[in-house]
């Protein structure tokens, strides 16, 4: 009797082991969502929309749009990375600063033969700094991952963005070797470092930028009003989650990563920025300078930020920018 127990034992046993490895297996929650299909908008672009380029459980989806070049002689084709701005509290990956013409970076960029992803990230009251440097990351590591089927040439990949965009393009140019800062969003195993930036008046360096205030830049009462009571008004101290310890906003600031094997850079600044001083571009200039990195400061007479006042010098500005990438990328 003891023997044909256990051996009726062992028989359930291996019938339920058996079950076990024929139910099906759920599949994994999904990090990321493949491109789908473009849409032709001009003579000059395709556009794929809504790329979920990263999945982040408790946040919104993560976006990109992907705008390519249809005229091109040869694919694969160069990209570059446009960044939006707004003080880490507002602004959206399809909406450029007033002075711009609609479109125009990612038309621009496509009529010279190179790809434009523009994408969103978290602002600074959804999730502190440096998950915004995380989300650009697993977009770059996404395009990397799709380029076959994208068209895109995963060794020619820029970055360009402007005010809190700059502020992150310079963090991608410059942290490509620090894996401590990948993140853990989206796609794994590809590298997010880019070769080449353009920062449109960034910060620098956050413990030292001036107060805003309503009288330091014609465009302090608009952001002051946006932000909800109780919450700081300092866009820098916003981004670290209120903190005023100097390590924290240093460590959240384009000069503390500065090496030798940072991208080269183009930066642009209004000489009369009031909201984010010329000082910032000058002190990474100097950074960049002593440690032998290719880099230029163009500095716009009469500009503030977003160039205002310089409307009439924005198709310069934009060509500049474009020729930059142009010349990086080694393109005719």
């Amino acid at each position: 009797m003891t023997v044909e127990t256990t051996m009726g034992a062992s028989s359930a046993q291996r019938g339920t082991e058996a079950a076990e490895r024929r139910k099906p297996t759920p599949p994994p929650f999904p990090a990321f969502h493949a491109p789908g299909q473009a849409e032709v908008v001009s003579e000059n672009s395709l556009v794929h929309r809504e790329l979920s380029y990263a999945i982040a459980v408790g946040f919104r989806r993560l976006s990109m749009d992907l705008w390519l070049p249809r005229r091109v002689a040869e694919r694969p084709v160069p990209l570059v990375v446009w960044i939006h701005g707004g003080a880490f509290q507002l602004g959206d990956r399809r909406e450029l600063p007033p002075t711009f013409g609609p479109d125009s970076v990612f038309r621009l960029l496509n009529q010279a033969g190179i790809a434009c992803a523009t994408v969103d990230y978290r602002h600074s009251l959804e999730a502190p700094f440096p998950a915004q440097l995380h989300d650009i990351k697993a977009a770059v590591r996404y395009l990397r991952h799709h380029a076959d089927v994208l068209g895109l040439d995963p060794a020619r990949i820029g970055a360009w963005g402007e005010s809190a965009g700059g502020h992150l393009a310079a963090l991608l140019g410059l942290t490509g070797h620090r894996a401590d800062l990948e993140g853990g969003l989206g796609v794994q195993g590809h590298p997010s470092s880019v070769s080449a930036v353009v920062d449109f008046y960034g910060v620098s360096s956050l413990n030292d930028m001036p107060p805003m205030t309503a009288a330091n830049d014609f465009m302090g009462p608009a952001l002051l009003a946006a932000v909800p009571e109780g919450v700081s008004v300092h866009p820098e101290t916003m981004l670290v989650g209120g903190s005023k310890d100097p390590r924290v906003l240093d460590a959240a600031s384009p000069r503390s990563y500065v090496t030798p094997d940072a991208a080269t850079f183009l930066l642009v600044h209004g000489d009369s920025d009031g909201l984010v001083p010329l000082s910032q571009s000058e002190l990474l200039a100097g950074l960049l300078q002593e440690s032998g990195v290719e880099h230029q400061l163009v500095t716009i007479e009469g500009a503030d930020h977003c160039f205002f006042f310089a409307e009439d010098q924005m198709d310069r500005i934009l060509a500049l920018s474009v020729d930059f990438f142009r010349q990086h990328f080694r393109l005719p």
